[in-house]
């Protein structure tokens, strides 16, 4: 009797803590969704408003200045990076709840005036500011604070891209790689389901992509896509060194923040003026849809690398993962027919696998691939991915990413004086050059 009391209190236990955390990520959705759906649409605002209006570009350097301004005198030791994100969940720190407007309206002004970079990063900075605050004001511990920090950066990831799945699986991979909290998959998941619904009822779409052409998993294509893989990894790399080396460049050359913002604007311009074309600024949306069609110029991937790396490292706001997306699928599009694969599959392939291999969240990547591209040639794509985690070595677009074990060996379990212990484990961070 004394043993079943015993489990009906601890099942009593779990019950509370479930329905609090059910309680606690509805909130957090019903917060971050609309933001998340705001930011979105924003966004989309942003970019539609720049092509009708082309004379925005000539703005760019004095919105950086703006820019800069808001963060010297609002924010000074945060900076608007999501390495802010990181150390809040891994040291239970919630970011102040002034990141969220700034990096909502510096982002949407990047857009506007035409600097290249992405979104979601940004949604990770706003959900997770948003979120971590509820966590105090509803005085949480630290560790509830966590996790509530946890739920928004899957909510406003999911609203803004419309991949709860993938959105709540990245959120647990990403910071420490090897180490996935399971705790946090239910409110995780419950925050993001309802940041993508309710971003739909707001009218912001989700990505999603029908792929025109595809291949069977035969030995010669699964050689093809593991080539594909190793290519994208070594994309991945020069990618994450170029993003890193641009500011300290423009920090070596403009110590002035307010020059390198405004140098850095002027280069945009220039560059864009000279390709007579504003493909690489903003997002770059129907560049995207255009190579998973089948088209795509064969430097664009180049021309966007250099874009982002110049728009953020001058000091600019905005995500990285757009400009993956483009990347990879422009590169992708390119070479799959070299290697004798539908030049439809490779940017499909190369979207996902680049993202992988930037920030080393195979399984999140896999996600993805099955949210946005319905599932098509799925064991192709958790192939490219594993090949890219792999070979992208140690290298992150986040220099506060934590790899807690090794990429090259398998970690051992033993038991040691009673108890469960790791064999050969290894850690490993990257620094701000993206190594180990």
């Amino acid at each position: 009797m004394e043993r079943i009391k015993r489990h009906l209190r601890s099942a009593a236990g779990y019950l509370l803590v479930c329905a609090k955390w059910l309680a606690l990520a509805t909130l957090v959705g019903c917060v971050v969704g609309p933001l998340g759906a705001a930011f979105g649409l924003a966004l989309n605002w942003a970019n539609a408003t720049r092509a009708a209006q082309p004379w925005l570009l000539y703005l760019l350097p004095a919105a950086g200045l703006v820019i800069v301004f808001l963060y010297e005198h609002l924010d000074p030791d945060g900076g608007g990076s999501t390495n802010q994100i990181f150390v809040s969940v891994r040291e239970h720190k919630p970011l102040t709840l002034r990141t969220a407007p700034l990096i909502f309206a510096s982002t949407v002004m990047t857009h506007l005036f035409g600097g290249s970079s992405g979104r979601e990063g940004a949604a990770l900075l706003l959900g997770g500011s948003v979120s971590g605050q509820l966590g105090k004001v509803l005085h949480l511990e630290n560790r509830d604070c966590r996790l509530m920090t946890m739920c928004g950066m899957a909510g406003a990831f999911s609203a803004i891209f419309g991949t709860p799945l993938a959105a709540t699986i990245f959120t647990l991979e990403v910071v420490d790689v090897g180490s996935m909290q399971y705790a946090a998959l239910l409110p995780c998941l419950l925050s993001a389901l309802l940041g993508v619904f309710i971003s739909g009822q707001m009218g912001l779409a989700p990505e999603a992509f029908v792929l025109q052409a595809g291949a069977d998993a035969t030995p010669l294509n699964l050689v093809r896509v593991i080539v594909l893989g190793a290519l994208l990894a070594a994309l991945s790399i020069f990618f994450c060194e170029l993003l890193h080396a641009a500011p300290k460049l423009y920090k070596k050359f403009l110590p002035n923040a307010y020059l390198r913002v405004a140098a850095g604007g002027v280069l945009i311009l220039a560059l864009t003026k000279l390709l007579g074309t504003t493909d690489y600024n903003g997002a770059g949306a129907a560049v995207i849809e255009a190579a998973i069609d089948g088209e795509a110029v064969p430097y664009a991937f180049l021309l966007k690398m250099l874009f982002t790396a110049l728009t953020l490292g001058a000091g600019f706001k905005g995500g990285e993962i757009v400009p993956i997306f483009f990347t990879g699928a422009t590169f992708g599009c390119v070479a799959a027919p070299l290697l004798g694969l539908p030049p439809q599959l490779g940017a499909a392939l190369g979207m996902v696998a680049l993202f992988c291999g930037c920030t080393n969240s195979p399984l999140a990547s896999i996600c993805l691939a099955i949210e946005v591209f319905g599932g098509q040639c799925i064991s192709l794509f958790a192939l490219a991915c594993a090949v890219s985690y792999m070979l992208s070595s140690y290298f992150s677009l986040y220099r506060e990413q934590h790899f807690l074990h090794s990429k090259l060996r398998i970690v051992g379990v033993q038991r040691v004086h009673g108890k469960w212990a790791e064999t050969d484990a290894q850690h490993f961070h990257t620094n701000d050059d993206g190594e180990n």
